[in-house]
Parts: structure tokens; sequence; C-alpha cells
């Protein structure tokens, strides 16, 4: 068996034979030179494409178009961008509008591309469900939550609290609450849409070489153990695997995602458990629960993974015992007619993290050198956004995508915020993750008395201030 299909569920299904693409051998002078075949680098070419259809773009990837995060994730394809209530809070009320607005239109951008482009990646705009189950802190939560949104001016269109009974009605899980409920959403087949997207790009001339992994990248150039691309423009378009070129991982982090899918349920099953128009749902634990159901009657269900010390990569995702345990633990809790259903898939990935857990679009005019990056668990929809933000910074047009806080329309690469040394690092992320494992323990303890509830929830609390 191919080995790539290994790499997740998504591109175990695929009908893509995925044979590799011809690797780089000869030096090529191009205008745009993409390292990473992911949605950051298909996305940025496909939109320089479709505005500039006369330019020598070239991607260079390492493996094969979607080995990376984006045919490892868990399919959500959302209309958000990670600590954008922190980016968007100083702007004037207007601007934080038009800034949300972008944002929401995420999904129908994505869907229009895949429409036009035939690409058939299973795409359903059901919306999201923020659950409050398990203990009634997390009702508490979501709605000092709910009461932030509003704050910002986002209103019933946008998010909106669902009941109990009216929760029940699209999404069945044991101790509800109540819920969120937010239209901008849409679920996807992920390996579709990146290998759809690979196609897509290739046919409007894009050039992509695979089983090319870059040894060195400067401005004006892009290197390889076979050969070379010199650019006009450099894109290390690379999000979870910034640390394999310097100086990026100063930046950007790797932490890891971990996910499990159920084999096929049956009708009666899922006749319990609801989410018949795609939807996608979490729990709003610390835990960072989130699923969606499959085109194919699966539940894909993931949770908060891990960092490695030094911010070393992870290769081997087959989960350990422990792994499969705290996810199985977690399901069950949410859907006790699962407690003992058989995973047929599990997998994880490495995604980026930028410092402050602030997403960033950058160019540097000087050096010629255009990135995004540091979407944390959002990039599926944060990427293209990404993408066209890119193209009309490399392109040098005027548009609202430049206007936006997170892009740095003319600033060097040293001007990212910088990860802290280690050991810092590595103890602090571990001190927040045992924090927020241990008020869960407690909280879905019923016989935990106030005290040690109050406490839990404390230190979960301002451990999590911390990451922003």
């Amino acid at each position: 068996m191919n080995p790539w299909r290994n790499i997740s569920l998504w591109m175990d299904q695929l009908d893509d034979p995925l044979q590799a693409r011809p690797s780089l051998q000869h030096e090529i002078q191009a205008d745009v030179a993409i390292v990473g075949a992911g949605y950051t680098g298909l996305w940025t070419a496909y939109y320089l494409k479709r505005q500039a259809p006369q330019l020598r773009v070239v991607i260079v990837e390492a493996e094969t178009a979607g080995f990376g995060a984006s045919g490892r994730n868990g399919g959500w394809l959302m209309g958000n961008l990670l600590g954008e209530d922190r980016l968007m809070a100083s702007l004037p009320a207007n601007e934080r509008k038009a800034s949300f607005d972008l944002l929401h239109a995420i999904p129908d951008e994505v869907a229009e591309v895949v429409a036009h482009e035939g690409i058939d990646c299973d795409l359903r705009k059901g919306g999201v469900l923020y659950c409050a189950a398990r203990y009634p802190e997390q009702e508490v939560r979501l709605r000092d939550y709910l009461e932030h949104l509003r704050e910002l001016g986002l209103g019933e269109d946008d998010y909106r609290w669902l009941s109990p009974s009216e929760l029940a009605a699209q999404l069945r899980v044991t101790n509800a609450y109540g819920a969120l409920y937010s239209p901008h959403c849409a679920t996807i087949q992920p390996a579709k849409l990146v290998r759809g997207l690979a196609r897509s790009v290739e046919d409007m001339g894009v050039e992509l070489y695979e089983r090319s992994p870059v040894i060195d990248w400067q401005p004006g150039q892009v290197r390889t153990a076979q050969a070379r691309v010199t650019a006009d423009w450099v894109v290390p378009a690379i999000e979870g695997y910034a640390a394999t070129l310097s100086p990026l991982g100063h930046y950007q982090l790797p932490v890891q995602s971990l996910i499990v899918a159920t084999e096929p349920l049956p009708t009666d099953i899922w006749a319990g458990i609801g989410l018949e128009r795609g939807q996608a749902f979490s729990e709003f634990s610390r835990q960072v629960t989130y699923g969606q159901r499959s085109l194919d009657d699966r539940l894909i269900f993931g949770a908060r993974g891990g960092y490695r010390f030094g911010g070393r990569l992870r290769s081997d995702f087959n989960l350990t015992e422990e792994e499969l345990g705290l996810r199985r633990y977690l399901m069950g809790e949410i859907f006790p007619q699962l407690r003992n259903v058989r995973f047929s898939h599990s997998w994880g990935g490495n995604l980026g993290m930028a410092r402050r857990f602030q997403p960033h679009m950058l160019r540097d005019s000087r050096n010629r050198i255009a990135l995004s990056g540091g979407y944390g668990g959002e990039g599926v929809g944060a990427s293209n956004l990404g993408g066209r933000t890119l193209a009309d910074l490399i392109l040098g047009r005027d548009s609202e995508l430049l206007r936006q806080p997170w892009v740095l329309s003319d600033s060097p690469i040293s001007r990212l915020r910088r990860w802290e040394p280690e050991p810092c690092r590595w103890l602090g992320y571990n001190a927040i993750i045992r924090s927020f494992v241990h008020e869960d323990e407690v909280l879905a303890n019923p016989r935990s008395p106030a005290w040690r509830r109050r406490l839990a929830q404390a230190l979960a609390a301002r451990m999590e201030s911390l990451m922003g």
C-alpha cells in the first residue's frame, strides 16, 4: 500500500492513486517560488494565477500535496481566525464589523472556488455547535463567551444561544446545558480539497514538484539537494514544519493535533446523535474537543494534542494507548452509546502556533518574502484568507484584505514575536495542559466539593491567560 494512505482517514479514502509528481531536477527561474504544497501554498498559487496568469509560479514540496496538516486535520472550514477577538477589540465598531464579515465569508469563498473548479470535497455548510455539556461550569463559561461576543458587536445572526431542547433538535449529547450555534462554519473532506487544489493550480500553469525537500532558502532563491529555484518572490508556506527552515522556527512552533474516526455507524445510532446536516461540534471544556459526522457516517473526533521539547516535529502518528484512551473517554462521556465503538483510523499532524497565539500575514518588501501562518487549529479556513492576502501583497494590490490587524504589509520577519527559549516553552506548555486536565477531572466529578471546583477553574483560567 502507498504509505501516504496511512497519513489519515482522509488520505485513505481518496480515489487519487497518490503517485508522486516529478521532483525538481534542474534550475528554474520563476516569478514566485512557494515552499510547501499544503493549503497556504496552493491557495497563494491559485489566487496569484487567477489575478496574474502570466506569472511563472513554482511550488516545491518535500513529500506530496497534502502530506502535512492539510491532509490530516479534523475537516472544519471555519469563518474565524485564532485570537480574532483580541486582534479586533481595539478597532472602531464599523471596522470591526467589516473584519468579522470578511472572516465569516471564508466558507462561502471556498465553496465558490470548489464549485467553479469542480472539486468534490464533501463541503456541507451546516454551521457549528459549541455545546455546554458534562458539567454546569461549561454553561457559565459559554454564556460569558456569548456576552463577550455581543460586546464585540456580533448578533443573533452570528451566534445564537440554543436551549437544551433546541440543541437536541440538531445534536444529542449527555448532560446538555445549552449551546451556541454559528452558521459560519462548514465541514469538508480535507484531503479531497488539498488534492483538488493541487490539480487545479497545475491546470492553471503552476509547476508543482514533489519529493523535493528544501534544504536552504534565502531571499530570491530556494534550494533542494538536486537543484535551485531563483525567484522574484519567495513564499515559505510550511506552517507546522517551520522548524525545518531557519529562522522560521523562532516564530512558529509545531504542536500536534490527534484525531480518531469510528467505523461507519448504523442508522439507529445516528438517530440518537443527530448531525444530519454536516454540522461541526465541540464541547466547551479546555480539552478542546471537536468533531463532525463524515459523509460516510463515521464520527470524527479530536482533542488537544501535544508539544515536544525543543519544538521537535512528530513523525510517528501511531497513537499510544494513552492518547487513544483520552479520546475514547471524552467521546464516551459525550456519547455514552459510543463507549465501546471500534476506531477504524487514528492519526495526527503538526500544526503551526505563533507566539501570543496570533496568526500573521506578512510581506517583507525589501527581501521580497511573503508568508502566512500561525493559524493554530483554524488553518483550513484561515489558509484561504492567507492565500488571498499573500497574492494581493505580492501583486501590490490595494484591497480590504490588507487593511486587517493581522497583516504586516511591509515588515521583516524579525517583526514577528519570537518564542521563548527552552526549557521555558516545554515547562510552560506542560504546566498549562496539566491545569486543563486537572480542571476537567475535577469538574467532571459531581462529588467534587465547591471549593475544589472553584480552585481548579481559577488555576486553569490563569494558566490559559498566559497563552495570549
